[in-house]
């Protein structure tokens, strides 16, 4: 700290924190439960990163080595790690001893890992957030080794894998703006290398890396540095769009910089909205190349997979199978089956739509418009909630190369119109017989039994079902259709009406399927500081410092109320139907009720129509800022604090997605200001 710096006192939570770090034997999960994602005091920093790094106790690994700075590299490791202590203001009687420090940290890592050392690994600028904390040697090092093993990636250097399942996670997402650097040949690796190897230290100020080190180390997910990468695309994606004349050169070097551009008060926003994509992206992104972090015990058993040459992303069939029966607001998928038609006769998925990919070639006119059924079909399952209803499309071919060769060309072609959310079932129909058989599917006793249907005759059990299969069975029995194949008859009948059948369609899938999240689902933790002052924020503004304002998790405690007789009270003046937003970006249908000097959150019950959980009480004298996002301004932030004598302490925050977000906040700013009228005079 700066000498002639106001030390301000510590806040109830941090005097709550300092004893518990005190006392020792505090774990991580108690540190996030006091911080709730409040900024860290300076002072706490380096106790509260040993806890999420888990060194705490580590013995001193340095202490049997003989000390010798005598590697073939040493002259560039002393001239990276000088270049490093040179920046730091320390008196300079000081910056021998650090510089000794952290020369030996990189030296004896090289050694003891037999790693050649390279300035283009980032080492001196990942070291530098931890040198800034003052550690001693032996804690430097541990921390530098822990975050080398869990959070930065195997083969993290130009094409390395870490950048190809990069890639494809930006297509998922942004499949216009992944075209678009496609188009120019700007690969993952050649901007996001030194943002991975430092995990931004490269780039970012000092503040600003030790706020996103602060949120990113104690979530412990080393897979999240993948979600912010991907907002900072996002959040970029006009500008860089707009380089259409730009060389590919000038391009990389924009992006490059692009995490520059960060500001602390940024933070929160950055977390909250990549936890949102991380909601929005099917798990085995993370399942499936699990290996790419840390020295697992399984090395690169999941590495079999070239993934440069990947066409998309890749979902197991487990997780298609249990997304099809899960309620919420995860992933669900809206499977397309490329198989020819007589491979779908003999057997497929109950819920799968049928989308003949040899029809692109020969009969491109017909391919056309069973694509634009299926997208009807799709949006119209969505909308009255189906079983077989999915914002995200995944194709599913027979697992066979040869055979899949069409249905690859239909992806291609999904793509290039940039649709989002498109991938594919992981070794297709063959993986799903051989799951299904794995986990001893047959017979109704079994909840998974009802997932292959047939159109050939009665139901088969899944080894009959992979010989018809393979042996491409063309039988024309009359048995039961399963629901989603009256889509495919429809379509393959020329004088069909396409509209009624495709309602047909959603009718006959239709089941009550509840899109809620139960209240035990696990929320993210948000992050950064307020401005100590009541403002209403327009669309540009970035709001921060948020807590869970939900204190009370166990919804048996939470009064149940009747939402029409709440709405109907004559003291509500506003009522604006609108979904909650938790920071892990999970929505719930809500109710927001505002009287004269109060404003309520009606959460629905999904078992319950018609019944609400009172989930937030808040006073409007208690708001300090309302704010919304250039590029979501119907997603309003409320802040709710006190003042104290530090300045204003923000106690709650909550989201919610308005319909209409204008009118409604505008009515909510004219009753705080009556309130504050009221309370001044």
């Amino acid at each position: 700290m700066a000498e002639g710096e106001e030390v301000l006192p510590l806040s109830s939570w941090e005097i709550d924190l300092a004893k518990a770090l005190e006392e020792g034997g505090c774990d991580l999960e108690t540190v996030r439960n006091i911080i709730q994602g409040r900024p860290l005091p300076d002072s706490l920093r380096a106790k509260v990163w040993k806890i999420a790094l888990n060194v705490v106790g580590k013995g001193d690994s340095l202490a049997s080595w003989d000390g010798c700075l005598d590697l073939p590299e040493q002259t560039l490791i002393h001239k990276d790690c000088q270049e490093l202590i040179d920046q730091l203001a320390r008196p300079e009687e000081e910056k021998s001893a650090l510089l000794l420090d952290v020369e030996s940290v990189v030296t004896f890592y090289c050694k003891s890992r037999n790693v050649k050392y390279s300035s283009s690994l980032s080492w001196t600028y990942l070291l530098q957030p931890l040198v800034h904390l003052q550690l001693p040697r032996c804690d430097l090092y541990n921390c530098f080794y822990a975050i080398m093993n869990k959070y930065i990636p195997r083969d993290c250097f130009l094409k390395g894998r870490p950048f190809h399942l990069f890639r494809l996670l930006l297509q998922y997402h942004e499949p216009e703006l992944c075209s678009f650097l496609d188009t120019k040949k700007i690969t993952p690796d050649s901007y996001t290398l030194n943002w991975l190897g430092s995990l931004f230290s490269c780039y970012c100020s000092h503040e600003v890396t030790q706020a996103i080190w602060d949120g990113y180390l104690q979530l412990a997910d080393p897979f999240f540095i993948y979600f912010l990468m991907l907002i900072i695309l996002v959040n970029a994606k006009e500008m860089i769009l707009g380089q259409e004349s730009n060389s590919k050169e000038e391009v990389i070097q924009f992006l490059e910089r692009s995490p520059a551009s960060l500001e602390a008060e940024d933070i929160e926003d950055l977390f909250s909205l990549a936890q949102y994509y991380c909601s929005k992206t099917p798990a085995s992104f993370r399942k499936d190349n699990h290996s790419i972090f840390g020295s697992s015990l399984l090395g690169l058993k999941d590495d079999d997979s070239d993934l440069s040459q990947a066409l998309c992303l890749a979902v197991s069939v487990a997780e298609i199978l249990q997304a099809n029966q899960q309620q919420g607001d995860g992933v669900r998928f809206f499977v397309v089956d490329c198989r020819p038609a007589e491979q779908y006769n003999a057997g497929h998925l109950s819920t799968a739509f049928h989308l003949d990919s040899d029809l692109m070639l020969q009969n491109p006119s017909e391919f056309a418009q069973s694509v634009k059924s299926l997208l009807e079909a799709q949006k119209q399952s969505i909308e009255s909630g189906s079983i077989a209803g999915g914002e995200h499309l995944c194709f599913m071919g027979s697992g066979r190369e040869e055979e899949d060769m069409y249905m690859n060309m239909v992806l291609a072609h999904f793509l290039q119109k940039n649709k989002e959310y498109v991938s594919i079932a992981k070794g297709g129909f063959m993986a799903l017989q051989q799951h299904l058989a794995d986990i001893n599917v047959e017979g109704p006793e079994n909840g998974y039994g009802h997932w292959i249907a047939s159109t050939l005759g009665s139901k088969s059990s899944i080894n009959s079902l992979a010989e018809v299969d393979s042996s491409n069975g063309s039988s024309e029995g009359k048995g039961v259709k399963s629901l989603v194949n009256k889509m495919t008859v429809a379509l393959k009948t020329k004088s069909v009406n396409v509209k009624e059948k495709v309602i047909s369609f959603i009718e006959n899938t239709s089941a009550p399927v509840d899109r809620h999240v139960s209240s035990s689902d696990r929320l993210g933790k948000p992050y950064r500081g307020v401005k100590p002052v009541f403002s209403i924020g327009d669309e540009e503004e970035y709001d921060t410092d948020e807590i869970d304002s939900s204190s009370m998790s166990d919804d048996d405690r939470k009064e149940i109320v009747n939402i029409q007789t709440w709405i109907n009270k004559p003291d509500i003046k506003h009522h604006f139907p609108c979904n909650e937003v938790k920071e892990n970006g999970y929505m719930f249908s809500s109710h927001l009720l505002v009287t004269a000097t109060h404003m309520y959150c009606l959460r629905e019950i999904p078992s319950r129509k018609g019944l609400a959980y009172i989930q937030s009480r808040q006073a409007l004298n208690s708001v300090v800022k309302i704010t919304s996002k250039k590029k979501h301004p119907e997603l309003i932030t409320f802040k709710y604090g006190n003042s104290t004598p530090t300045g204003i302490e923000i106690l709650a925050v909550e989201r919610y997605l308005i319909p209409n977000a204008g009118d409604a906040t505008k009515a909510i700013k004219q009753q705080i200001i009556k309130v504050l009228d009221a309370l001044e005079s």
